[in-house]
């Protein structure tokens, strides 16, 4: 069944602003079908009074008049493609950035799910293929459709023998090429599903190269793409059989439709019905009647990859999003409270993964520096997602100022509640957007004043062109040491009221880790502090101490006490070596 409900209910919207536009295109197009129509008959008349004798002087209007009109058709059709183009491009383009906006509004658990080559098809392939079909469907499939409509109402006018075998000749392979469409879309669905997991496949295998040179997985990489390969290419064999299958439908009723031309024309000119002008003129709205259902024919199997794609992006507009905002409490401008209140966490509720987090419970008051250890694997990176919302608690409550997270309006949280990590995102563009996230409001006064509270002037300077430096995505050519200072700064941009440090645990130069640490100290100067810690200097910092094993609380406490206490596990892991103890 053709998805012609689903295409337009998903393009109502994004139409509805280029209503002038289509209104025109109409216009446009239905001025150039009647000429289109309008030429065979000047031929038909034309022929008839050169075969009578009529003078050559009344002959050449005519011609005059035949070339005008085709001139000003080709005009038209231009003018109706440019149109067609750019409604249809408007609108896939606003439909791919809502899209985009959709998906950056989901859960991280469903962004870890999928690989960002699947992503980039799914945003960018199957709205191409819409866009492909939407910006033609007005001049091919509804102009078309209205040209052949006229073609046949002017073969009854003829003569209703010729106009009613026409007719039937055309409708049922049309009913036909339907039907195949019903059958087909289905296999584009597959190509484009597989499609998208090769191109996921070949991101993943680009992004980790260094890695699979260095342990020798070249082989093993092949094989897994050989493999999506081969189911790949007897879905795409298929799909071009849909393709086969139509046109075979196509040119069948074009034979057809001449052999009927033949033996009915030769009859009716034969019995005097049928002028030879006229017999011409059925002939030439035969032949033009071969163009529109070619292109309709074309349409159909591009509506077999617009059905799949529409299928595919309204199932991720469906996809709702776990974290979901329950009332819009905003956050105070000070240093927040942090409290996990029997606090339980799965990654994946649905697959009934092991519980990463069970019944913790903290309380972080305003202002403190807190310390988080454990082991790899004991829940610290968990519990830094839960406090900035990326992910939501199976049970239990996280509480910022007194608000569970999800009563607090979510823009407000991300903009109170920052994170820095291990692994800073730069972008391909210069220092100052990297800083500003491509905010123009933030001015480089603004900028140069951060960066000399943190004392990062120096390291401006350091930089070639200074905030006009040009990095690139990734490590952007900066050193982790240096990523960690712009990150610092990103963050002291917004002035939130609760940091959450992930310390880098590689070792620095020693210039760049002096940086770091004023830096650090800037940072935590009347803020909230969740710093998951590797090294011991950076306890020094620590007001309280919380020790996760297994993903429970085993030990919290204040820093001095714990220490004081030779009995407790933060005095222990002093005694052993933290560095060593928590590896």
């Amino acid at each position: 069944m053709i998805p012609i409900r689903a295409y337009f209910r998903l393009f109502t919207g994004y139409l509805r602003p280029h209503r002038k536009k289509a209104v025109l295109l109409a216009i446009v197009l239905t001025t150039a079908i009647t000429l289109q129509l309008a030429n065979p008959q000047l031929i038909a008349v034309f022929i008839d009074r050169a075969i009578d004798g009529a003078d050559v002087s009344s002959l050449v209007p005519i011609a005059v008049l035949f070339m005008a009109i085709a001139v000003v058709f080709q005009l038209l059709i231009v003018w109706a493609t440019y149109l067609a183009e750019q409604i249809g491009w408007s609108a896939t383009n606003e439909l791919r950035t809502n899209l985009m906006d959709h998906l950056l509004h989901l859960d991280m658990g469903f962004h870890k799910g999928s690989s960002p080559g699947e992503l980039i098809e799914r945003i960018d392939g199957d709205v191409t293929a819409l866009s492909n079909f939407f910006s033609s469907m007005m001049i091919k499939v509804v102009g078309n459709g209205a040209l052949l409509a006229g073609i046949l109402v002017l073969l009854w006018i003829e003569s209703w023998i010729v106009g009613l075998s026409i007719t039937i000749f055309t409708l049922l392979p049309l009913l036909g090429m339907i039907r195949l469409h019903g059958i087909t879309v289905p296999w584009q669905r597959a190509i484009r599903a597989t499609s998208a997991e090769l191109y996921g496949f070949v991101g993943e295998q680009i992004d980790g190269t260094e890695d699979i040179k260095a342990n020798g997985a070249t082989r093993f990489m092949l094989d897994r793409f050989d493999s999506i390969q081969r189911r790949w290419h007897p879905q795409i064999v298929r799909g071009w059989t849909g393709w086969a299958m139509m046109w075979i439908t196509a040119m069948s009723l074009y034979f057809f439709s001449l052999v009927i031309l033949y033996v009915l024309g030769s009859w009716l000119y034969g019995i005097g019905t049928l002028t030879i002008g006229s017999v011409y003129l059925v002939f030439q709205y035969i032949q033009m009647s071969h163009h529109p259902i070619e292109q309709i024919r074309e349409e159909l199997i591009d509506l077999q990859k617009a059905g799949a794609s529409i299928a595919r992006i309204e199932n991720l507009f469906a996809r709702q999003s776990k974290i979901v905002q329950r009332h819009s409490a905003t956050l105070s401008p000070n240093a927040l409270g942090v409290e996990f209140d029997d606090v339980t966490f799965r990654y994946d509720d649905e697959a009934g993964d092991e519980l990463v987090l069970t019944d913790v419970t903290f309380s972080i008051e305003p202002g403190r520096v807190v310390g988080l250890l454990g082991r790899t694997g004991s829940g610290k990176t968990t519990v830094a997602r839960l406090v900035t919302r990326l992910h939501e608690p199976q049970g239990g409550a996280v509480r910022i100022d007194g608000n569970a997270t999800w009563d607090i309006e979510l823009n407000n949280l991300r903009s109170r509640v920052a994170m820095v990590t291990q692994d800073v995102q730069l972008f391909r563009a210069t220092v100052r957007d990297n800083l500003t996230f491509f905010d123009s409001s933030i001015t480089d006064e603004e900028l140069h004043e951060v960066l000399n509270r943190l004392e990062l002037d120096q390291w401006l300077e350091s930089l070639p062109d200074g905030l006009d430096t040009m990095l690139e995505s990734g490590s952007g050519g900066l050193s982790a040491g240096q990523a960690q200072l712009l990150a610092f700064t990103r963050v002291f941009l917004r002035d939130p009221g609760v940091v959450v440090l992930d310390e880098a645990s590689s070792r620095l130069d020693p210039a760049t880790e002096a940086l770091l640490e004023r830096a650090v100290d800037h940072l935590l100067d009347n803020r909230t502090a969740i710093v998951i810690a590797h090294r011991l200097a950076t306890i020094s910092r620590a007001d309280d101490i919380i020790i996760l094993e297994d993903g429970r609380v085993i030990e919290a406490g204040e820093r001095t006490r714990l220490m004081a206490d030779e009995n407790s596990i933060f005095s222990q892991l002093l005694a052993t070596g933290m560095e060593e103890a928590l590896a």
